[in-house]
């Protein structure tokens, strides 16, 4: 079938397209496969937020609860089960463009959230759900908390892929970079024969968030309208610059010779949530070789329905630069901004699982 055309040169301009959505309902009425047949998705990811609205809104899943609660199987396990098998269906799909695409065909399944601050129990269940899903062409997502970052070392020497989320400063973008060349090399040095080829990873830097709470403290501060809307893009677009720069280094090239791949930037919460902007300005405005864009639905639509490329990131670096001095000095204090939308991301998805977790329970008690 035809790609939609829009879409088709985003991904040619070295954009890959990913749905930031996954049902049930969405693997077997056929939609998923019509994304990736008409509008060139290559991936998904997942969150506990769209895993909640997915159980929530659907009787598709009432089989396979029937058959928990009569095991009387835990809460817990229920929703791995649920969670597990939906990701390991969509990766199935998705499993052609893996082979075409090595590094595209991703479905991402993230750890609880209520272990972000936990380091050995994050790797720890990353290799579990690693285990439990047992596809080569899954992501474990790993929040970028301090605690995380190592066990996102451990887990890619463990061979384990990672898309690494809730990333919204550049110094802990940094960090990130500096954990996936570091599990690389762990892993090296525990096998000097180890195959890097097999092992990928995202780092997921967070759009529209940064501009909700940057706007807001903008107005607060009675800055220049004129500086609303322009943090989130500006702070993507020196995340950027800063890959470029940690994959062209010598460390980098020295495991880039062991069969090693970059560690993709992601671009994620694409989804615009001022209304005054348009609704595809995390997508135009973010086009640059070697990226991914996970974008829900609406925005997917939008893009294919009247996106168009606006300037490359490439040649935005010195007015983004100026961006953030302007926001600055303007009285913004960036490191609490960071720090602010970092803690609610988490809570946001600590409280989608505690909401997930209820609902399951509930369908389970109903069901037995």
């Amino acid at each position: 079938m035809a790609q939609n055309e829009k879409l088709a040169e985003l991904s040619s301009a070295g954009v890959a397209v990913w749905l930031d959505d996954l049902s049930r309902d969405r693997i077997r009425s056929g939609n998923l496969q019509s994304l990736v047949d008409e509008h060139s998705v290559v991936g998904v990811t997942t969150n506990p937020t769209i895993f909640a609205a997915a159980i929530s809104g659907s009787d598709s899943y009432d089989d396979q609860l029937h058959a928990m609660a009569v095991r009387k199987v835990s809460v817990e396990e229920a929703l791995r089960t649920i969670t597990a098998a939906d990701v390991r269906d969509a990766c199935d799909l998705l499993a052609p463009v893996a082979q075409r695409q090595p590094g595209d065909g991703r479905v991402s399944l993230e750890v609880a959230p209520g272990l972000a601050h936990d380091t050995d129990a994050t790797a720890a269940e990353a290799a579990h759900l690693w285990w439990l899903v047992d596809r080569p062409n899954l992501f474990i997502k790993i929040p970028a908390t301090e605690e995380g970052l190592a066990a996102i070392t451990t887990s890619l020497a463990r061979g384990i892929s990672v898309n690494v989320t809730l990333i919204f400063s550049l110094e802990r973008y940094r960090a990130v970079m500096d954990a996936y060349l570091a599990g690389l090399e762990q892993r090296l040095a525990e096998d000097d024969g180890a195959d890097l080829s097999g092992i990928a990873s995202v780092a997921s830097f967070f759009v529209s968030r940064v501009d909700t709470e940057i706007d807001k403290r903008l107005d607060a501060a009675g800055a220049d309208p004129q500086l609303k809307g322009k943090a989130a893009l500006a702070n993507a677009q020196l995340a950027y610059q800063a890959y470029e720069e940690v994959f062209s280094s010598d460390r980098w090239k020295a495991l880039e010779a062991r069969g090693a791949r970059p560690q993709r930037p992601l671009w994620a919460s694409t989804g615009v949530k001022n209304p005054d902007y348009p609704d595809t300005l995390y997508v135009s405005e973010l086009i640059a070789p070697g990226t991914v864009n996970t974008m829900p639905e609406k925005t997917l639509m939008a893009y294919a329905d009247h996106g168009a490329p606006g300037t490359p990131v490439q040649k935005t670096y010195e007015e983004a630069a100026a961006v953030m001095r302007s926001i600055a000095e303007a009285g913004v204090d960036m490191d609490d901004v960071f720090r602010t939308i970092e803690d609610e991301g988490v809570q946001k998805f600590v409280d989608s699982w505690d909401e997930l977790t209820a609902s399951v329970r509930s369908e389970l008690e109903d069901k037995k």
